[in-house]
């Protein structure tokens, strides 16, 4: 071995080594850092717009859209907070009067007027397995196992959200860097990378279209989707429709479930407190419009942008979502994209260089 050669092999694998030990060090932040990405790259025109707003000041602009990114947080996570509080602690006042006015003894009559789902009931009560004072007393254990519970995990419950809130912060620290210096870094990044300029090009351009199709995607659908299921709530007359649609909003997303969370309970509610028919109405229109949006406009939306197929495209949300949690929706669909740009760099660059696979070489007779 030559002492050029040596030099290489000694430089590539101490480069190798700071690279895995830096991957180490960030891996506990891969999540904060992953969507503080996400969020740069989807918001940073606002930021251009603000710079030249502010006469270059980047660093003001990046300032501005941390806080404003806080603020678009925080706010509507605190008032829900204070919302579904006041809520939990009105339905606790309800339940008690409810069971201190009787409830539980003319529970067994109204369940027998229930459609399609009294006789059920009535057998249970037919065959004396439901008494009242029984039931009473099961409440009352199951609400202390309730607390109990939620004592035992109070430590839990403290630590996980300590966690959230710290990589909440650790996101938009991220996020105001990558305001700041992120164009500089890519540029770096692009410097470093061993590849033809267009073939560069090609990829970090698919990258961004492709981060910027889901997002659209996601956020459209999702929006389509609870204002869609909004309308049944205020025209079905459910109580707190605005809340119920902003919850159906955030779900949306989920490819499990999703929506249904929320129409569902609802249905549900309307069977036991209103009636046979509005609780088919919202089931029929839950699963026949709100959830049939879910399955047509998002992979169109994405598809048509990035040009993926819906089988790749369903199955890379899909193990996204099992791989990586919730920002999995993104990476996903963003590494299938990738691939398809690499067979296309591949397929490109065997065409130009005008080689062949070898071909098949005929025994001789």
């Amino acid at each position: 071995m030559t002492r050029p050669q040596l030099f290489t092999a000694v430089f590539f694998a101490l480069l190798v080594l700071l690279l895995y030990q830096i991957a180490l060090m960030f891996l506990p932040f891969l999540f904060p850092i992953l969507w503080a990405a996400l969020l740069a790259q989807v918001t940073f025109p606002i930021h251009d717009r603000l710079t030249r707003l502010f006469r270059g000041r980047a660093v003001l602009s990046a300032a501005c859209l941390t806080a404003l990114v806080l603020a678009l947080v925080v706010i509507p996570v605190s008032l829900l907070g204070v919302l579904l509080v006041h809520e939990a602690a009105a339905a606790e006042q309800a339940v008690r009067a409810w069971v201190a006015g009787g409830g539980l003894h003319r529970l067994p009559d109204q369940l027998r007027t229930l459609p399609l789902l009294g006789w059920a009931f009535d057998r249970i009560a037919g065959g004396e397995l439901w008494q009242a004072d029984t039931v009473e007393q099961g409440l009352m254990a199951g609400a202390t196992f309730v607390s109990r519970f939620l004592l035992d995990q109070a430590g839990d419950l403290l630590k996980n959200a300590f966690l959230l809130v710290t990589d909440f912060i650790l996101m938009l620290f991220a996020l105001f860097f990558l305001f700041k210096d992120g164009r500089r870094w890519l540029s770096a990044l692009r410097d470093v990378i061993p590849m033809d300029a267009s073939h560069k090009e090609k990829i970090f351009t698919r990258v961004d279209r492709t981060v910027l199709a889901v997002v659209k995607g996601m956020f459209l659908t999702a929006i389509v989707q609870g204002l869609l299921a909004g309308i049944a709530y205020v025209a079905l007359g459910v109580p707190f429709p605005v809340v119920l649609t902003a919850l159906t909003v955030i779900l949306a997303p989920l490819p499990f479930g999703g929506t249904a969370l929320i129409w569902g309970p609802v249905a549900l509610y309307l069977l036991w407190g209103a009636s046979l028919w509005k609780a088919l109405m919202m089931a029929g229109w839950g699963i026949g419009v709100v959830s049939m949006v879910d399955q047509i406009l998002r992979p169109w939306l994405i598809g048509q942008e990035v040009q993926i197929p819906v089988f790749f495209l369903v199955f890379s949300v899909l193990g996204g979502l099992a791989l990586y949690g919730i920002i999995g929706l993104f990476i996903g669909p963003v590494m299938v994209s990738l691939l398809i740009t690499a067979l296309d760099i591949y397929r490109e660059q065997y065409s130009e260089t005008g080689t062949a696979p070898p071909a098949e070489t005929a025994m001789p007779s």
